[in-house]
């Protein structure tokens, strides 16, 4: 029997964050052709524990998360250790693909001379959450011609609006906000509420998401 596909997220009151993250799920259990169940840390329920506790056989946790922290670490980590045949992988970030999709918000956003990009990631208290952004930040640097910082919405300094401020005290005409975020929610309204001149969406919707987690399932076989 496959391994269950647990995809956890962090849980929100959007519902279009919701609808962003049910989505995603069913298209990464489109991919593997597995049993799948959308679980949460936060906010939402059945949490991960809960699934994990009232499951039976094989299961793989997927965190539908960007960046490791608390969550990863505690939640899911406590988890994946409750059990035999439980495993979880690590976060979808950093990955090729979130770059690419990120250089092309950013190209969509009519990329010109003078722009600025922060690229504005939730954030976390947790070092190695800030060297996987770091990382990210360095793969985007490769696909765009602009000058590139970092800021986050919550757990991390700088915060988006002292990157996107920054920015326009260094020269740059206009700040571009490149949502680092996967669904809407919380975290993407700290982000589109910093003041850049444009924000990109978060980054869920796109197809390739899926990819990336269908990819951590198949490494955890």
């Amino acid at each position: 029997m496959d391994p269950t596909l647990i995809c956890c997220s962090h849980g929100t009151d959007s519902p279009e964050g919701r609808a962003t993250i049910t989505r995603l799920v069913a298209r990464a259990q489109g991919l593997l052709g597995v049993p799948a169940v959308e679980t949460y840390v936060d906010v939402q329920h059945p949490q991960v524990d809960e699934v994990v506790a009232s499951s039976t056989g094989p299961a793989v946790i997927v965190p539908l998360l960007l960046s490791p922290g608390f969550h990863t670490a505690v939640d899911i980590g406590r988890a994946a250790a409750s059990r035999p045949g439980v495993v979880a992988t690590g976060t979808l970030g950093p990955h090729p693909l979130l770059a690419d999709i990120l250089a092309e918000r950013v190209a969509a956003a009519g990329l010109r001379p003078g722009d600025h990009v922060v690229l504005a990631a939730s954030g976390s208290s947790r070092t190695e959450a800030a060297e996987r952004v770091r990382r990210v930040r360095d793969d985007l640097a490769e696909r765009i011609s602009a000058p590139l910082t970092v800021g986050y919405a919550y757990g991390a300094t700088p915060k988006v609006a002292e990157a996107v401020a920054a920015a326009r005290a260094a020269g740059a005409t206009r700040v571009i906000a490149a949502s680092y975020v996967l669904a809407p929610g919380h975290f993407s309204g700290l982000v589109r509420a910093a003041g850049a001149d444009v924000t990109t969406d978060p980054i869920g919707d796109d197809p390739r998401v899926a990819e990336i987690v269908a990819e951590r399932y198949r490494a955890a076989l």
